[in-house]
C-alpha cells in the first residue's frame, strides 16, 4: 500500500490542475475544510460531488463494555461524523 498524500502534495495537486500558484491553492482547500467543519458541525451534511457525504450523526447514551476490567458503564450520548463513499467513486475504484 503507498502512503497517504500529505496536505504539501494535495495543494501542489490542486495548484497544477488549476492552473494556479500553490498560496491561491491552499486557500481554497483551507476554505472548503472550514466551510465543511462549520456545515457538519452544526447538524448538516455536505455532499462533494463524485466523492461522497460528510455528515454528523447523533448516537444516543448507550451501556459499553472497558475491555481492561470488564465493567460495564454508560457513555454519554455524542455525536459522530460519517463519509459515506459516493457510487461514482467506488465504481472508479473498482475498474
Amino acid at each position: 500500500m503507498t502512503k497517504p498524500m500529505t496536505k504539501t502534495q494535495l495543494v501542489q495537486a490542486i495548484a497544477e490542475a488549476m492552473g494556479a500558484d500553490k498560496k491561491t491553492a491552499g486557500a481554497a482547500l483551507d476554505a472548503v475544510a472550514e466551510v465543511i467543519t462549520r456545515e457538519v458541525a452544526a447538524g448538516g451534511a455536505v455532499t462533494l460531488p463524485g466523492l461522497g457525504k460528510v455528515a454528523c450523526k447523533a448516537r444516543p447514551e448507550r451501556q459499553v463494555r472497558n475491555p481492561a476490567t470488564g465493567e460495564t458503564m454508560t457513555k454519554p450520548a455524542d455525536k459522530q461524523v460519517k463519509f459515506s463513499i459516493a457510487k461514482a467513486l467506488k465504481d472508479s475504484v473498482n475498474a
